[in-house]
């Protein structure tokens, strides 16, 4: 039987099958603009990722920031959530996003935020079913 866990990792170890990851997550960026903004995301110092693992390979990663907003306090902002596309729906997302939430409540976070793409309509589905709701709506302004 395969062993699963969830664990901070050094995206830097894992590039290559974060870099493959992240590409599954924003197909129609090219590779370079992932890598480049990659690297510079991972400098940050408000930043750490959290990889998913089955046995010894990586199959998930979830970027997390940590702020502090006057209306939830203390709070863990998942980012770039993805489980490899071919091993999606067998419950690694769910396990994956509860060991992320046990690891929160550990370090005295007040919540988990997160964004998810209006199209995604699976990832809805999916926060809804982990108590999630919907506060509000993000605009972006690119420059």
């Amino acid at each position: 039987m395969k062993k699963i866990n969830s664990k901070i990792i050094d995206p830097v170890d894992y590039q290559n099958r974060c870099l493959a990851l992240l590409k599954q997550l924003n197909p129609e960026k090219e590779i370079s603009i992932i890598e480049n903004r990659f690297h510079e995301m991972i400098e940050q110092p408000n930043y750490k990722c959290f990889g998913l693992f089955l046995d010894e390979e990586l199959i998930g990663i979830s970027s997390v920031w940590t702020s502090v907003r006057i209306h939830c306090g203390k709070r863990l902002e998942l980012d770039n959530v993805i489980i490899d596309t071919k091993i999606q729906s067998k419950g690694y997302g769910k396990f994956f996003i509860d060991s992320i939430k046990n690891w929160s409540q550990e370090n005295n976070y007040q919540s988990i935020g997160l964004n998810t793409y209006t199209q995604n309509h699976r990832s809805h589905k999916f926060y809804y079913n982990q108590g999630y709701q919907i506060l509000g709506y993000n605009f972006e302004l690119y420059l």
